[in-house]
């Protein structure tokens, strides 16, 4: 249990709880959840520059990540084509991956295929289930898939003020504002009731809120003077109590329920927004190509990490089709833009690529 971890070093309660927001961090868990340790054990293995368990934010936003990626591939060769729906993987007669048919026809062949989509895309939709094992196929549908996070984007026309700690006279960021602000986080009781509720269907009445300001670290990401705020706050169940739909109301009540725990905080943020945008798990799984909105393409609990991810005998990256690998956060060892998945997929498709 992360809260008997939290226990043994710790005595404050709010630093206990700030920790643990890192444990249940895109988990469907409370802090007394068995098995929620391990989360925030991975948020805090990686380093950065040299600092262990350091995170930082990326120049110009998460997407220059994926551009800087994109542009060291091209350079050494690759051809990449963006908005290209992929419609089915091409199978050979013998069952081997042979390339990809696109949505508008187009047949791409190749000896081999890596697949960062979820398992539940790769090989449920992908790939036609009477090619693949039975038991591999139930493994890929049972899954557990649940997440908790309603991602905000807000729009601002001023730095939020917060009473802990006020801004400055000239309006400029302070250490704080570039940092990743904790909220609804005084005591692991606070994140454990937040969870039940989210076990029964309600999004909870005193989410938590992790807040961050990248505008305030990247000021080209708003225009001078206003910011952007991204707010990723849990708990909200994929599906509502007696099955109510996400609509549009439901969404914008939990959002309104949000920017109030960030008013008693910091009084006048709410009369700071010009827009926002809001993400609930249905969204993100819309949008994103998530499974059930989960940022790891799969909980990362004890039976869906390691030799089990994304399927006992399959964590290698290879799959049960030939030349067909996963190479996405569902392998191992799963999310957390660490990049470690796709590194070890592409080790073992240039070892079996050396053999064709």
């Amino acid at each position: 249990l992360l809260a008997q971890i939290l226990d043994h070093w710790f005595e404050s309660e709010p630093l206990k709880a700030t920790l643990a927001t890192d444990a249940v961090i895109g988990a469907m868990a409370s802090p007394h959840t068995p098995g929620s340790g391990y989360v925030l054990l991975h948020h805090v293995m990686g380093e950065l520059e040299g600092r262990r368990g350091a995170w930082g934010y990326v120049a110009g936003g998460m997407g220059a990540l994926s551009q800087a990626i994109a542009q060291a591939a091209t350079a050494r060769g690759a051809h990449i084509f963006a908005e290209k729906a992929v419609c089915h993987v091409l199978l050979g007669q013998d069952g081997e991956a042979q390339g990809v048919a696109l949505q508008d026809g187009t047949e791409v062949r190749s000896k081999l295929v890596l697949s960062n989509a979820s398992p539940q895309i790769t090989f449920l939709e992908l790939i036609p289930q009477e090619q693949l094992p039975k038991d591999f196929v139930q493994r890929i549908r049972q899954v557990d898939t649940r997440s908790p996070v309603t991602k905000i984007n807000v729009a601002v026309d001023r730095l939020p003020s917060f009473l802990a700690a006020p801004n400055a006279h000239n309006g400029q960021p302070l250490p704080h504002h570039q940092c990743s602000i904790h909220l609804n986080c005084e005591s692991t009781q606070l994140l454990h009731q937040a969870f039940t509720e989210a076990a029964h269907g309600h999004p909870s009445s005193r989410p938590m809120i992790e807040l961050c300001i990248p505008s305030a670290l990247d000021p080209g990401l708003a225009p001078p003077g206003c910011h952007v705020v991204s707010l990723f706050t849990q708990y909200t169940p994929s599906m509502l109590a007696g099955g109510q739909p996400w609509d549009e109301q439901a969404r914008n009540a939990y959002a309104d329920t949000v920017f109030d725990c960030i008013e008693d905080y910091a009084p006048g943020f709410k009369a700071s927004i010009i827009g926002r945008d809001i993400l609930t798990p249905p969204d993100l799984e819309r949008i994103f190509g998530l499974p059930g909105g989960n940022i790891f393409h799969g909980g990362m609990s004890l039976d869906q990490l390691y030799f089990a991810r994304p399927a006992p005998s399959y964590s290698g990256y290879r799959s049960p089709i030939p030349g067909l690998y996963l190479c996405g956060s569902g392998a191992h060892p799963g999310g957390g833009v660490m990049g470690a998945a796709g590194r070890n997929a592409a080790q073992v498709a240039v070892k079996d690529f050396r053999h064709l």
